[in-house]
C-alpha cells in the first residue's frame, strides 16, 4: 500500500513512540493524531493533531485506525470511529480489549489486529506480539507488521487468547527488568557500596547484559553458564536465585498474575 493514511487515537507514551517510528518512514502518512492534551510527537509538520474524533478533518479517510488509549476508556472511545469500519484496518494496542468488544462497537467482521508492544519501543528496541482477525487481508496484515516493526520486532500468534500471555511476558516484562536493576542496586548498597555507585553498577550491568543477550548467538541459559565458574561467586548467588522458592517460580507467579489481570480486563 502506497502512502497509507494513518489515524492514531491516543498519543501518550506508547502511541507517541510509535508515531515517532512511523515518521521515520517516508512512505507512511499523512497522519492525524487524536489527542486532547499536549503531545510532543504530534507537533510535527506531517501530523495533524485534533482534540477529538469530531475534529478529524473532513475528507480524511484513514487506511488504518490505531487505538493507543487506555483499555479502561475503550468502550467510550471506539464508537466514534465506526464510520471508518467499511474500509479501514483497525489496530489496537490496549491490553485485554478483545476483538469481540471492538465488533460490538464497530460491526461484525471488521478487519482488526490486536497487538501488544512494549516500552522499549521508545528507543526502537521494542517487541510486539500480534494477532489478526480473519477479516484482515494479507495486504492489511503486511501494513500492520510494517507499523509495528517501526519500533522493534514483531511476533505473530495464531490465537487471540495468546495475547494475554504476550502481555504478561513482553508487554509488562520491561517493568520486571527495571525492578531487577532497582533491587540489584539496593542489594549492592546493603553490601556496603555507596548508593549512587550501586545504582550505576546495577544499571550498566542490566543494560550491558541485555545487549549481550541481544547480540550473542547463544541462548540465555548458555550465557548464564558462561558467567558461572564452579564453586565461584556467581554460583553461590545462583544457588539462592535458582532454589525451589527462587527467581524462576517467583517469575512464573508474576507472569500468571499479569495474564490473569489481562483476562479480567477483557470486555
Amino acid at each position: 500500500m502506497t502512502d497509507p493514511k494513518i489515524l492514531l487515537v491516543g498519543c501518550g507514551k506508547m502511541g507517541g513512540a510509535m508515531l515517532q517510528g512511523w515518521l521515520a518512514d517516508a512512505g507512511l502518512g499523512p497522519f492525524v493524531a487524536v489527542e486532547p492534551g499536549p503531545a510532543a510527537a504530534a507537533a510535527h509538520a506531517r501530523v495533524c493533531q485534533v482534540a477529538d474524533a469530531a475534529a478529524i478533518p473532513a475528507g480524511f479517510v484513514p487506511d488504518v485506525v490505531v487505538f493507543a488509549t487506555k483499555p479502561q476508556v475503550m468502550n467510550d472511545v471506539v464508537p466514534a470511529y465506526r464510520r471508518f469500519a467499511a474500509g479501514a484496518l483497525f489496530v489496537s494496542i490496549a491490553a485485554g480489549t478483545t476483538i469481540a468488544t471492538f465488533e460490538k462497537h464497530l460491526g461484525d467482521g471488521i478487519a482488526i489486529v490486536r497487538a501488544m508492544p512494549n516500552t522499549p519501543a521508545a528507543v526502537g528496541r521494542g517487541i510486539s506480539g500480534a494477532y489478526a482477525s480473519p477479516a484482515v487481508s494479507p495486504e492489511q496484515r503486511a501494513l500492520a507488521d510494517r507499523l509495528l516493526r517501526s519500533v522493534g520486532a514483531v511476533e505473530w500468534v495464531a490465537s487471540e487468547t495468546l495475547i494475554d500471555a504476550v502481555t504478561a511476558v513482553s508487554g509488562s516484562g520491561p517493568a520486571y527488568v527495571f525492578l531487577l536493576a532497582e533491587a540489584l542496586a539496593q542489594a549492592g548498597a546493603k553490601a556496603g557500596l555507596p548508593a549512587e555507585l550501586a545504582q550505576r553498577l546495577a544499571r550498566a550491568t542490566v543494560a550491558g547484559a541485555g545487549e549481550l543477550l541481544h547480540q550473542a548467538p547463544e541462548s540465555a541459559e548458555q550465557l548464564r553458564k558462561n558467567v558461572t565458574s564452579p564453586n565461584g561467586t556467581t554460583a553461590a548467588a545462583l544457588a539462592v536465585l535458582m532454589a525451589a522458592d527462587g527467581f524462576g517460580p517467583l517469575l512464573e507467579r508474576a507472569v500468571a498474575a499479569a495474564a490473569k489481570r489481562a483476562h479480567e480486563l477483557a470486555r
